[in-house]
């Protein structure tokens, strides 16, 4: 090979990292812009989906998507006595610490688990391996006759994505099926791209997926 062909790999290969590098730089950024309008934005939006749940009977704080399986917005301190008596004996939290409004030590007092998975609101999805943890707790909770109540912020977006992927894993429902099935239980969930992007992903994950794909080759 010529130094000169040398060379041109060696600025190809610099050319991608600083490429790469710049990828990884918007993304940062992009989070903490989000990050920000989501602290701005929390109790305005908040008050917001309390005064509807107030005046509109069809806006419920939560609805029930499976026998064992509450999906929706984030509860008050004085909900946890409520869904203890619904028969809820786990609670998954998706909201930042500044979103959350009843600790740890609230839901244990009541003999309620409680798994906390942080996600940024509005743009972001849980880790693939934070749907697992989150899917194996209502899966576990459903074999004992115990719901479990997902919530966000509003019950929209990344409690809907635990939701599907729990439905596709368990229930052997398709990422489209199961978000059309969720919709018709609580019509204003809505998904992020990124969102929808791992509910896809989980669908070949799934053990029935995979058993599927083993039939194919």
């Amino acid at each position: 090979m010529k130094i000169e062909e040398l060379d041109e790999v060696e600025n190809d290969r610099r050319n991608d990292g600083v490429k790469q590098l710049q990828i990884v730089r918007v993304d940062d950024a992009k989070r903490v812009l989000v990050g920000a309008g989501a602290r701005i934005l929390f109790y305005p939006t908040l008050l917001y989906n309390v005064f509807r749940n107030k005046i509109q009977s069809e806006f419920r704080w939560w609805d029930e998507v499976d026998q064992f399986l509450l999906l929706g917005a984030v509860p008050f301190p004085k909900d946890v006595r409520r869904l203890k008596q619904l028969g809820v004996g786990g609670v998954i939290t998706l909201n930042e610490p500044f979103e959350t409004l009843v600790s740890t030590s609230l839901y244990r007092a009541h003999g309620i688990d409680h798994l906390v998975i942080p996600t940024r609101d509005y743009l972001f999805a849980p880790s693939i391996s934070d749907i697992s943890k989150a899917v194996a707790f209502i899966h576990k909770n459903a074999c004992c006759c115990r719901t479990t109540y997902v919530h966000c912020k509003a019950g929209r977006g990344r409690s809907t994505t635990v939701v599907l992927c729990y439905l596709v894993e368990h229930k052997q429902m398709t990422p489209a099926g199961a978000l059309e099935y969720v919709q018709s239980r609580r019509p204003r969930v809505l998904l992020a791209p990124s969102q929808w992007k791992v509910s896809l992903m989980v669908l070949f994950c799934a053990p029935h997926s995979r058993k599927k794909t083993k039939l194919m080759i």
